[in-house]
């Protein structure tokens, strides 16, 4: 019990590595959570998540209420979907996907009724919990079909499903909110502190852990002040359930990463080729928890998801409440946003987020931010030589050698790539934003990994 006093005493952050992009989060840091009112058509893919897509359950011309569900797949790595309108079925169908692709998807007409499926009571206030009734609250988590909130969209049941042989001992709970732009996380951390207690609670119960603690970087004082208030005043009997604490990271990109969170918070190493639960840990993110609370205390399953919608050239940066399906053009819509031709939109932020080409593309469970880039923003730029300066080693949060990665990869060189570590890149593009060469390394990197599995087989 005396882990969680121990770690939140100091400042705290990944050992090597990192990089601090400008932050851009003055452009909605204070821009309260709104809902966005439902369109008039909402199009919800049946993939939003990692693992086997989901089958449609209902037909064209079906009638459907909002947190029905919708959509599942009989497989475990899956998470299903649901209506986020009342309404009626127009098609299933191919449907502009925010990932690229285009992707199955059941398109519902809205009737502005909002009427909630029978088994949801989401005007219900968090009642009690148990500490032996984890295994209801995970049933629940797997019916409302939680996924990683953060971006990453693997779903929640499987990582609070380990193996007997791999015990976990601490949660952790990503507040970083690291990437540039966005602050969706952080409003929620604002307003929302006990929503992210009782599903963070729920989750200890499922897991059987003790303690956990919820990770926040020093640029976010309020926050911090937030949930360590909400910790103080928390009921007795869900205070009972275990030790909860808040450790201060300090500001360095990318802190949010599972790993890079995992060193900073309890100095453990997760190995090559290993998850967090192999070192004791699960992971999860603000958003997840909040969702967490919905499904154990309501039954409500992820039919809507906080967005950052924000840019230098936004008009209104905001943080919205948006139902699942809605496409990207109403938002940038209700922020008084036209995008330029030779601009971008990114989901997500700027290091790791998805440049999109279509925006009637619909939120999905993963959309963490929509990122408008003007036509001055967007550099154009031609890859030069490496210099062999060894910035993108220095900036590296695994500690690889980056530029020789990509440059195996180049020239189709495959053989080291495994010895080098090329499958422990985390993809966070700090290599390719230190190069003084512009070079697109990080991509190299990608197609490397592609390359090496294909090989593998």
């Amino acid at each position: 019990m005396g882990l969680v006093a121990d770690i939140t005493k100091s400042v705290r952050t990944f050992r090597g590595g990192g990089i601090h992009p400008p932050e851009f989060k003055e452009l909605s840091a204070e821009q309260a959570i709104e809902p966005l009112p439902a369109p008039e058509m909402v199009h919800i893919p049946l993939v939003q998540h990692i693992g086997a897509p989901c089958e449609s359950l209902v037909k064209k011309n079906q009638l459907v209420k909002m947190g029905e569900m919708i959509g599942r797949a009989d497989a475990f790595v899956s998470a299903p979907v649901h209506a986020s309108v009342s309404g009626k079925v127009k098609k299933i169908d191919l449907f502009p996907h925010p990932l690229g692709t285009r992707t199955m998807a059941i398109s519902i007409e809205n009737d502005g009724e909002d009427t909630w499926d029978d088994s949801i009571t989401p005007d219900a206030p968090f009642g009690p919990l148990d500490a032996e009734a984890g295994k209801d609250y995970l049933a629940a988590i797997r019916e409302a079909g939680i996924v990683g909130m953060g971006g990453a969209a693997f779903p929640t049941h499987v990582k609070l499903s380990p193996p007997p042989e791999k015990p976990i001992d601490t949660i952790i709970v990503n507040g970083a909110e690291c990437e540039p732009y966005l602050t969706s996380d952080y409003r929620t951390m604002l307003e929302r502190p006990e929503s992210v207690l009782y599903g963070l609670r729920a989750m200890m119960a499922v897991l059987g852990v003790r303690q956990a603690v919820i990770a926040i970087e020093d640029n976010k004082p309020r926050a911090i002040q937030s949930l360590r208030e909400a910790i103080a005043s928390e009921d007795k009997a869900l205070a009972a359930l275990g030790e909860v604490g808040v450790v201060v990271c300090k500001t360095k990109y990318p802190q949010g990463g599972e790993k890079q969170l995992i060193s900073a918070v309890l100095n453990r190493s997760v190995p090559t080729g290993a998850l967090p639960m192999d070192v004791g840990v699960v992971v999860m993110n603000i958003g997840t928890c909040c969702a967490a609370a919905e499904a154990v205390a309501h039954r409500k399953p992820v039919i809507t998801r906080t967005v950052t919608v924000t840019g230098t050239s936004v008009p209104h940066p905001r943080n919205l409440e948006v139902r699942v399906g809605t496409p990207f053009s109403a938002l940038l819509e209700a922020c008084g946003c036209e995008l330029k031709p030779e601009g971008k939109l990114l989901m997500g932020g700027p290091m790791m987020g998805k440049a999109q080409r279509d925006a009637e593309a619909p939120v999905v469970k993963g959309t963490s931010g929509l990122v408008v880039l003007d036509p001055n923003e967007v550099a154009h730029f031609t890859e030069r030589p490496c210099l062999r300066c060894g910035r993108c080693v220095e900036a590296c949060p695994m500690n690889l050698m980056p530029s020789r990665l990509a440059s195996f990869t180049e020239n189709d060189v495959l053989e080291p790539l495994d010895d080098l570590g090329i499958l422990d890149c985390v993809e966070c593009g700090s290599c390719s934003y230190i190069c003084p060469s512009q070079r697109n390394i990080v991509q190299w990197i990608r197609l490397g990994k592609m390359k090496l599995r294909e090989k593998k087989k």
